[in-house]
């Protein structure tokens, strides 16, 4: 019998509603909230700025301890910050961001805009290799002041924020297209209008800008886009844009509040794509629900890269049915995805013929280096794994079937899922580190157990 599954709430829009509601004047509701590590390191460095979390259906103040969190909070209330002017100047506020790469991102530019505030920001784990030079130097344009505590371009390092004073910036998404939304989502607090040229020799994940824009819009704050056409400017709306050229794109932003909004998470397609690709592997198939037909997300992305290796998968109404298949190899570039790398590059271990993935340079930046840990992994089944500067090659071979094969996570989330679909193959996955999956998905393997059992 074919098993139904949901996919969690998308932790990218989750991230972006809490701080669109926590910069909003009065309160908001946000319904289907992902809670995970990352995104109560963000709900955390809100709090620090002055924003308060109530729990909707005791109507109790959320204390954000971790071990006091209820995980399965359907809605929370946000009450934003009442004023973004800090009186003690000497006062260093602490911002613990965890491993979220995307809340040291969102939140440095937001800390920024506040006046008379120093705050600290560092991480744990390979946070403090994860650079921030590019963000860094857009935002000292607007009058921040960096000082480094380690090494300079990385976290930790102290902000003295004086607020933004508005004005041209330049910035480039090379390596994450996260500190061009963290600027358009404390644009609106600056002192003046603010332009953001997009530089660059290329720009990856574009369509998370897609949504930081989209969630902005829905707590009442609007962006203008243009875009270079036969050499004059014109004004796009984003789901016009599926792509982005440095040095042909540019955000108008003017000083905006943020309105209070009833906001609902939708499902997250990164996270989705572990259950979609499962369905390809059990002989019933899996339905899976929750997901946005016309979402921006750029992981939706894993339907017509599946069904381009052979994958059977179909939209019933509102639901998404994956069904057995057999793949086969392509070639293809994933940087608008590197997300789906782990999930594809297992895939393509399955397949018959080579796998070709490129335009992913940038993994080597996430949580782990995710470019060569998925070759070093894949590799243990016996597929013939090869990496080049921004990307890898894969060349199956018959799947062990019956043995055992002990895989390194190294820490990261998405690792541990997509390495767990060898599971439906035959192989017996031990993990080392089951538990990083809270990052994201914190009822991953509760879930999977029910695919293992369909």
């Amino acid at each position: 019998m074919q098993k139904t599954i949901s996919a969690p709430p998308s932790k990218s829009i989750s991230h972006r509603a809490l701080i669109c509601a926590a910069l909003a004047r009065g309160e908001s509701i946000v319904k289907n909230l992902l809670i995970s590590d990352d995104t109560l390191c963000t709900a955390r460095c809100l709090n620090k700025l002055g924003t308060t979390f109530f729990n909707t259906s005791s109507g109790d103040i959320i204390a954000l301890s971790k071990n006091t969190i209820p995980r399965d909070l359907s809605s929370i209330k946000v009450s934003g910050i009442p004023d973004k002017n800090f009186s003690d100047k000497k006062k260093t506020l602490d911002m613990d961001v965890g491993e979220s790469g995307t809340t040291c991102r969102l939140i440095t530019p937001i800390v920024a805009a506040f006046n008379n505030i120093q705050v600290r920001i560092y991480g744990k784990g390979r946070m403090h290799k994860r650079p921030i030079g590019d963000l860094k130097m857009a935002l000292e344009r607007l009058g921040t002041r960096f000082i480094w505590d380690a090494e300079p371009g990385f976290p930790p390092y102290i902000i003295q924020a004086r607020g933004l004073k508005g004005g041209r910036v330049q910035i480039s998404i090379e390596k994450s297209s996260q500190y061009l939304s963290g600027l358009l989502l404390a644009s609106p607090l600056a002192q003046g209008p603010i332009e953001i040229e997009l530089i660059g020799k290329k720009a990856v994940s574009w369509p998370y800008v897609g949504l930081t824009l989209q969630t902005m819009e829905a707590f009442g704050v609007n962006v203008e886009i243009y875009t270079l056409d036969q050499g004059s400017w014109v004004q796009r709306e984003i789901k016009e844009i599926k792509y982005a050229i440095p040095g042909e794109i540019k955000f108008k932003i003017k000083p905006s509040k943020y309105t209070p909004s009833d906001f609902f998470v939708e499902g997250d397609w990164s996270n989705g794509s572990y259950l979609i690709s499962a369905g390809l592997l059990l002989k019933n198939g899996l339905r899976i629900t929750g997901l946005k037909k016309d979402s921006l997300q750029g992981d939706k992305r894993v339907i017509q890269i599946l069904r381009q290796m052979g994958g059977k998968i179909y939209w019933e109404k509102e639901d998404i049915v994956s069904t057995y298949s057999e793949l086969k190899g392509i070639d293809i570039d994933m940087g608008d995805c590197p997300d789906l790398v782990p999930t594809i590059a297992v895939m393509a271990s399955m397949a018959s013929g080579t796998t070709r993935i490129s335009g992913v340079a940038h993994l080597r930046l996430k949580e782990s280096n995710r470019l060569e840990g998925v070759a070093r992994e894949i590799s243990k089944i016996g597929a013939r794994v090869n990496t080049f500067d921004h990307g890898l090659v894969i060349e199956p071979q018959p799947i062990p079937k019956g043995k055992t094969i002990e895989f390194s996570t190294y820490g990261d989330h998405r690792m541990a899922m997509g390495l767990s679909l060898y599971e439906l193959t035959g192989i017996n996955v031990v993990l080392d580190n089951k538990g990083c999956v809270t990052k994201s998905f914190p009822d991953f393997f509760q879930v999977w157990q029910t695919i293992i059992n369909s």
